[in-house]
């Protein structure tokens, strides 16, 4: 359901330019409350069109009030059905900054949750590499908890959060360490099944395994803005990020050198071209900073950032090419 409905504290008094900033935008306020210590608390029903606008002018008005808070709520259904035909309704839904951040945050978050997504999923997909188990390797990457960290990077820029950039690139080094760790240990105590079709495919990188994670990047951040469920995302990513990287560490382990650089070529092609197609939706859904001062400082880390990594992935294209490995 493309609404939300904002619940808002401030201090007494805002509440009249809370409604006016709500009719500008199309959104309706209501349920006016007197809360203690000269608060009050109002909730405003905002449809998809111009959500980000409306939050923005929110934060703008209440940004110098310390009492102030916003929360966002999903809404499920609202009876009647709204009129499908009217303009506000056919605009596209896509999630705001605020809601997309969270789920950044939890995307990129090295709890105990993710720590045994990593072991499991990493498990789970050495052994039907070894064993050249398709259904294995899929069941591996449906949970393979990969993908939030790469797309928490690629939101970091373009928002020009440093912070969250340094987290989930930490996060992703460390997700990927432990899943290099378990596989090379496996690959060199077990070196056996190395001639598996699925285990050899992804030693060899060419352009269909470079178009598949630029499909999985696009997919993944357009799933993530208009908020339609990324579970069938989530494989696809995974299909180009943990099966690599398990391969990598089992031919490392098992001295086979040669192809576990080719694996790890393809691993590293596969999270610069996911990393840069996501980047690259969300600057065109217009995903970015609120403020100008925010914009300025994010525009030279996006610029910087498509630069190094259309850099880096041209590279491997050319090294394809020059191997005949089209």
């Amino acid at each position: 359901m493309a609404y939300r409905v904002l619940e808002i504290t401030a201090s007494s008094g805002q509440v009249d330019t809370l409604r006016a900033i709500a009719e500008k935008y199309g959104a309706r306020l209501t349920q006016i409350q007197v809360e203690d210590e000269g608060l009050e608390s109002c909730r405003i029903v905002a449809g998809p069109k111009d959500r980000q606008k409306l939050l923005d002018a929110i934060q703008a008005t209440l940004g110098s009030d310390p009492e102030a808070q916003v929360v966002i709520f999903p809404v499920q259904a609202v009876v009647p059905q709204p009129d499908s035909n009217q303009e506000e309704h056919r605009s596209p839904a896509v999630e705001t900054r605020e809601e997309l951040y969270n789920d950044m945050l939890k995307g990129s978050d090295t709890g105990p949750n993710f720590i045994l997504l990593v072991v499991l999923s990493t498990v789970v997909a050495a052994i039907g590499l070894l064993q050249d188990n398709v259904a294995v390797v899929i069941g591996a990457m449906v949970i393979a908890p990969l993908l939030g960290p790469n797309l928490a990077f690629a939101f970091a820029v373009a928002v020009g959060d440093k912070d969250l950039m340094v987290r989930s690139i930490r996060t992703t080094v460390f997700g990927l360490s432990m899943t290099l760790a378990i596989t090379m240990a496996l690959g060199l105590i077990w070196p056996y099944g190395l001639e598996s079709r699925e285990l050899l495919d992804r030693t060899v990188v060419n352009y269909g395994s470079l178009a598949l994670a630029l499909a999985s990047g696009t997919a993944a951040a357009l799933s993530l803005t208009t908020g339609v469920s990324t579970a069938l995302v989530g494989v696809m990513v995974a299909v180009a990020l943990l099966p690599p990287a398990a391969t990598f560490g089992i031919m490392a382990g098992a001295g086979e050198f040669y192809l576990a650089i080719g694996a790890a070529t393809l691993l590293a092609a596969n999270v610069v071209s996911v990393i840069l197609t996501a980047q690259i939706v969300f600057i065109f859904r217009g995903i970015g900073p609120r403020t100008w001062w925010e914009r300025k400082r994010a525009r030279a880390s996006i610029k910087l950032n498509l630069w190094v990594l259309t850099s880096f992935l041209a590279l491997i294209a050319g090294l394809i090419y020059l191997q005949g490995q089209v």
